[in-house]
């Protein structure tokens, strides 16, 4: 009888978390615009590629100019959202997708790069927006339930995003399919813009910009490590979904890397549903470390079965691990400064996607697809290792968020500063 008790006790928590006011608008918004966002870039590939009839390296050139427009403009944007709030900034954005994604299939293709720039730069801020929410909606006690639905959500856009793009960009049409993911940004950009939701608890309300910290008091060892986390876990997905297509080309079975990559999926929504019901959050250099050495034993797969084995072994830790990391984000960084820590956190996000693929891609081509794994795996623990070392660090020097020591953290604050401007 105790094992019902306990599945009822956990469904009840998450039911707590989805019945806070606002919280399930929220999510069910943003998930659109999510699973929109998350399969941009393949739009934009699959337009390239069917209707430009250009190469994959064409393709790959305007995917790099979006995500590295994504990069630089997530810390900026989220910097607005704490100076202006989130409806402006949405509006703003959604106005300019509206227009970019319209014109698409009339753009020649350098025109095309530069736009694809440009549109990333100020890509529609769902994720920031939403989890600056998730923390003001949710008490502090019920967080780690609430980012892991969270990172659940972000799972089943990967999930829902990129495979409708491929399947409807070959039946259809793929100037149509773009038009379709524009479409649906904008709606869920403008739907996240008529909810407005809170950005701040109920004790934060009356923090102004007169209470905006400095930079360099707040991008402690700390935060520097999620950040550092959060680059070396996206460098592990990206370089593992290589890996995986690599291994299974070699084994004559590419036609079952789709399902290789769902089984990834769902092991991960299922592990994040698991996480967020234990009593405790796990430190996210350990889940992180799990999580690399459960990627380089995948190399050893002989076939698409075994490989869905590993899969589903280090899929299990990947929604804990990001969903550990956007708890930390929202306790580390002050109530001024949120929107520009949920932007780095994004940023660090994107840059880990984007060196990811080349860097495996690399080792695929030295040593075979075992080392792809290999190579994966060994960036996630060493993101891991250092994420510890700086967890270390700041234990050490006694304080909360504000911390102002030197090093690591001075280079830091003179990059983020050369980037953005000083505060």
């Amino acid at each position: 009888m105790a094992r019902p008790r306990t599945y009822r006790h956990h469904v009840t928590g998450y039911r707590r978390i989805l019945a806070l006011p606002g919280m399930t608008p929220l999510l069910g918004v943003s998930l659109i615009a999510r699973a929109a966002i998350t399969a941009d870039v393949m739009a934009l590939t699959m337009y390239v590629v069917l209707a430009l009839k250009l190469n994959y390296v064409a393709a790959g050139g305007v995917a790099a100019a979006m995500t590295a427009g994504m990069a630089l403009g997530g810390p900026l944007l989220g910097r607005l959202i704490d100076r202006r709030g989130a409806r402006p900034v949405l509006l703003a954005t959604v106005a300019l997708q509206a227009g970019f994604w319209a014109i698409v299939p009339l753009l020649p293709y350098a025109v095309l790069v530069c736009a694809a720039f440009a549109a990333g730069l100020l890509m529609v801020p769902v994720q920031p927006v939403t989890r600056q929410a998730i923390a003001a909606l949710t008490p502090q006690g019920r967080r780690q339930a609430a980012f892991a639905l969270e990172s659940v959500q972000g799972e089943l856009s990967y999930l829902v995003g990129p495979p409708l793009v491929i399947l409807f960009a070959a039946k259809v049409s793929p100037d149509v399919v773009a038009w379709v993911v524009g479409a649906a940004i904008v709606a869920g950009g403008a739907g996240l813009a008529l909810l407005d939701p809170p950005l701040r608890a109920g004790d934060e309300v009356n923090v102004g910009p007169a209470d905006r910290p400095r930079r360099r008091e707040w991008l402690g060892p700390g935060m520097i490590a999620v950040l550092v986390m959060a680059f070396g876990t996206t460098m592990l997905l990206a370089g593992t979904d290589l890996a995986i297509v690599a291994a299974l080309e070699k084994a004559g079975q590419v036609s079952w890397a789709a399902v290789v990559v769902a089984v990834y999926g769902v092991s991960s929504v299922v592990g994040g549903l698991v996480y967020g019901t234990l009593p405790r959050p796990l430190p996210t250099w350990l889940l992180l470390a799990l999580l690399g050495l459960a990627t380089v034993p995948a190399g050893l797969a002989p076939s698409w079965p075994w490989l869905c084995l590993a899969a589903a072994g280090a899929g299990v830790l990947t929604a804990p691990t990001l969903s550990t990391m956007a708890d930390a984000v929202s306790r580390l960084a002050p109530p001024g400064v949120r929107g520009e820590a949920t932007g780095l956190q994004s940023s660090a996000y994107g840059a880990g996607f984007a060196l990811g693929s080349p860097i495996v891609g690399g080792a695929i081509d030295l040593a075979g697809p075992a080392s792809g794994f290999a190579a994966a795996g060994l960036a996630g623990l060493a993101a891991a290792l250092i994420g510890y070392l700086l967890s270390k660090r700041r234990r050490r020097s006694g304080a909360g968020v504000a911390v102002a020591p030197v090093g690591v953290q001075d280079e830091a604050v003179e990059m983020v500063d050369g980037v953005l401007g000083k505060p």
